[in-house]
């Protein structure tokens, strides 16, 4: 049963640096397709399969289709909408539509596996799927980038691909077999190494798989570093809410999925307030805040009682939320400013993999809600100390900004 969740988590985090440059190089629509039709077909085959290894086998391939989808959906935001308020915008209204998709999930989950059984969340996603691969061709433009370079960094792919799924492995096998155990620290190592072999690989190609001038943008670097302890901290709250509302107060995953509705519409606010406030506190100062802010409704869940109800849990999900929309919106606001046009999709996917890999160590500390909220708490120092307080959506360029935005006036009408 673990690896269920593993398969998915091992390969959805490895892909992902690749599927963002794949996104930059091949067309966003494109691949954005490709990925749904590889994870429809994954979803699929998992609902048909009555073998242990056929399931695991197709939960990661829908993590490579996840892997290759996330940075798609996101480098095409951030390409069709120019830097400053309609981004900003644009990534609020695709954070709510997040949030949303994760409480229908919750309580349609329940629902389905109560009805008709596991295979129905694999079969689900079929007909979602195919509907949109009949509508992407409709409303999303191509997004390629037109700086003309095809070359594609192979040996980097393999390297980090490899590098990220030794560690993401390590990081969830390690509680059961011991952070200190010989296994744990030779793959650790194995992975740092890969790791290592990639950054110098990438110094030496001449079209590498991640630019290194990306990680030299403060907006980038600070917002892969707090979207990092984003999920290591606000991540993990469904992950122990769950255990708290099943195993402490008895509830079934429907009843549990009702109780998440408040946290999920806090959510949203906080998306639309981020928005909003953003242009004028600037990302550094909003990301901050939205952290910090979060952390408090974290620490109000260290009062949930042995027998609670739901008016226990609202404090915490309330102010948590708020907090944590408004962070979620921001940092990737950040992640996004002052990046090229073609190179939206492999900025897309730094975050996107810091975003794994902080909730991969979240999950393996087994933090308290204690350890959340101060995490929460650095990832608002850092917000200050590594993006800036002067630092605002549309007022920053890239430093190697040799690309122009790929759509033109009608398309982005259009869109």
């Amino acid at each position: 049963m673990q690896w269920v969740i593993s398969a998915y988590a091992l390969t959805f985090g490895g892909f992902l640096l690749l599927g963002g440059r794949a996104a930059d190089l091949l067309g966003r629509r494109r691949m954005f397709m490709a990925a749904l039709a590889l994870f429809g077909v994954a979803s699929l085959a998992g609902g048909l399969t009555r073998h242990g290894g056929l399931l695991l086998a197709s939960r990661a391939v829908q993590g490579i289709g996840g892997a290759l989808l996330f940075p798609a959906t996101l480098s095409l935001v951030n390409s069709i909408f120019g830097e400053g308020r309609q981004r900003t915008r644009a990534i609020a209204v695709w954070g709510s539509a997040g949030a949303g998709g994760l409480s229908l999930g919750v309580l349609a989950g329940g629902v389905l596996t109560g009805l008709f059984g596991w295979p129905a969340v694999f079969f689900v996603n079929v007909p979602i799927a195919a509907a949109l691969l009949l509508l992407a061709p409709l409303v999303l433009p191509d997004g390629r980038s037109s700086s003309g370079a095809r070359r594609f960094d192979l040996p980097g792919a393999l390297l980090v691909t490899l590098g990220t799924m030794v560690i993401v492995d390590t990081l969830v096998q390690a509680p059961m077999f011991g952070w200190g155990s010989p296994r744990t620290l030779l793959e650790a190592a194995a992975g740092l190494v890969l790791l290592g072999l990639f950054v110098a690989v990438e110094r030496r190609v001449e079209s590498p798989l991640l630019p290194p001038q990306l990680l030299r943008i403060r907006t980038v670097r600070g917002g892969v570093l707090v979207t990092a302890a984003f999920m290591s901290s606000f991540g993990m709250q469904l992950f122990f809410l769950t255990l708290y509302l099943q195993q402490v107060l008895g509830e079934d995953p429907l009843q549990a999925g009702l109780r998440f509705l408040p946290l999920v519409l806090s959510v949203v606010v906080g998306n639309q307030l981020g928005g909003r406030v953003v242009g004028r506190l600037g990302i550094a100062r909003t990301l901050a805040a939205g952290m910090a802010f979060g952390a408090i409704g974290l620490a109000l869940y260290l009062r949930l009682p042995a027998t609670g109800s739901l008016a226990d849990l609202l404090p915490g999900t309330i102010v948590a939320g708020l907090g944590q929309g408004v962070a979620f919106t921001t940092m990737y606001v950040a992640a996004g400013t002052g990046v090229a046009a073609g190179e939206q999709g492999v900025a897309s996917a730094i975050a996107s993999t810091a975003q794994q890999l902080g909730g991969s160590v979240g999950l393996a500390v087994h933090a308290t809600f204690a350890a959340q909220a101060g995490i929460a708490l650095l990832g608002a120092v850092v917000a200050l100390l590594v993006i800036g307080r002067g630092t605002q959506p549309g007022r920053r360029r890239a430093e190697q900004d040799t690309h122009e935005t790929d759509q033109d006036p009608g398309t982005q009408a259009a869109a």
